[in-house]
């Protein structure tokens, strides 16, 4: 077996595992001991904390032009194609990013793919900080959609393959902290856009978006600093590679569990165990993977509209739409993700293990659908009353989304599969 496939990183912190040997003889018996573990005294709530921090920098580089898309088309003069493609850019970049990411994520594994991702993350934004022209932006915002695409798989996997399998903190809980991270990164955006809308002097205004882009390197380089100390391959994928001594390796130093390798075990690897391939994405639709593939890739993208037509273009609406200044605008958009979505996001966290994902997210669009309604009953606001109204429907819609499909999409990509395929199905189901 080539070390590309059997060598697997084990993180440098960690306590000594003390207590009795668990022996391991398989990938089922790594696998039994991850979904059992008690990450509250291990390093693998870190790696989840770390695997979180991908997601908050994918979320904070999709939404940091929701409120300077308009200086970067006063700066550079630009027609609506110009400023159509500048802002297009990442979304088509995540487009071909994810496919590559998934397939990546189960070629070579979760650290490699991972590690090199925040490195182009610094690149990427850096490029957009200093772009001199549209050109060189969009092309810096298309690399940038590229990590977001490949990190999201990989950060998946993450949360799935480091979480137990039952009670708080498990597996669906994990993937599902994926959404109230993402809605803290859109809300520290907001943030960030308030203090320097602040202390910025009216002459450099037009700095605004360029010190928002370039702020995107600062979570990269802070992964980029801790990622030898506390990050490792995920045992399961070691174990299912026939890497039984990595996967134990990895057990220590990261479960504080004092696992080791029998002297009869089975070192080849697991079978039947899928090599990586393009050809994957088609095993996606076969079997028993297709109808999980169509409930998740549905869900996805009824998802992915709704967030894209109300929570991304929030700031739009309200400075638009309502008619509001922009530090009204910054505010209220602000207290609406705070309050609501990612509050709804924690009530799913917290949920979860107990009420399911399906449950939820039914509920969730329950939410949007009755905020929708409300909207469109509403029409353009005439008065105060009826502008309050529209807010609360917005309000009505980001906590469904938190709560419901925003938080439980990721858990059909990414659970419904075996660790084989995670990658790609976590990729071709989050569209």
């Amino acid at each position: 077996m080539s070390d590309l496939t059997s060598s697997a990183h084990v993180a440098l912190a960690g306590n000594t595992p003390q207590g009795e040997t668990p022996w391991i003889r398989s990938a089922a018996d790594v696998t039994r001991l991850v979904n059992n573990s008690n990450a509250s005294r291990s390093n693998a709530r870190i790696v989840i904390a770390i695997a979180l921090g991908g997601v908050f920098l994918d979320a904070y580089d999709l939404g940091a032009l929701a409120f300077g898309i308009k200086d970067v088309t006063r700066e550079f003069n630009l027609t609506p194609a110009g400023t159509g493609m500048v802002a297009s850019a990442i979304t088509f970049g995540a487009i071909v990013g994810a496919p590559i990411g998934g397939y990546l994520t189960d070629k070579i594994g979760r650290y490699r793919v991972f590690m090199a991702d925040m490195f182009f993350f610094v690149v990427a934004a850096l490029a957009c900080a200093f772009a001199p022209n549209e050109y060189v932006l969009a092309a810096a915002r298309f690399v940038m959609g590229l990590d977001v695409g490949i990190d999201l798989p990989v950060a998946m996997a993450f949360l799935a393959e480091f979480s137990r399998l039952r009670g708080q903190g498990n597996k669906a809980a994990s993937v599902a902290m994926w959404c109230p991270t993402w809605y803290a990164a859109i809300s520290i955006s907001y943030l960030l856009v308030l203090l320097l809308y602040a202390v910025l002097p009216e002459s450099h205004t037009d700095w605004l978006w360029r010190l928002i882009l370039g702020f995107g390197t600062v979570p990269a380089l802070l992964i980029i600093a801790i990622r030898s100390r506390y990050m490792s391959e995920s045992p399961i994928r070691a174990a299912n590679q026939g890497n039984l001594q990595g996967a134990a390796a990895i057990l220590r130093r990261s479960y504080n569990i004092n696992a080791d390798v029998a002297q009869d075990a089975d070192l080849t690897a697991a079978q039947p165990v899928r090599k990586a391939s393009w050809r994957n994405y088609g095993a996606l639709l076969r079997g028993v993977y297709r109808r999980r593939t169509l409930l998740a890739t549905i869900t996805s993208i009824a998802s992915s509209f709704a967030y894209n037509a109300v929570a991304f273009g929030l700031p739009v609406i309200i400075s638009s739409f309502l008619a509001q200044s922009m530090l009204t605008t910054i505010l209220v958009s602000l207290a609406l993700n705070l309050l609501f979505a990612f509050v709804g996001g924690l009530l799913a966290v917290r949920l979860v293990p107990r009420l399911g994902a399906w449950k939820m997210s039914v509920a969730g669009y329950a939410c949007q659908c009755a905020a929708l309604l409300g909207l469109a009953l509403t029409g353009r606001p005439a008065g105060s009353e009826e502008a309050v109204l529209a807010i609360a429907m917005l309000a009505l819609f980001l906590f469904g989304q938190g709560f419901g499909p925003g938080s439980h999409t990721m858990t059909f990509a990414s659970l419904s599969y075996p660790a084989s395929l995670r990658g790609v199905g976590s990729a071709l189901t989050r569209r």
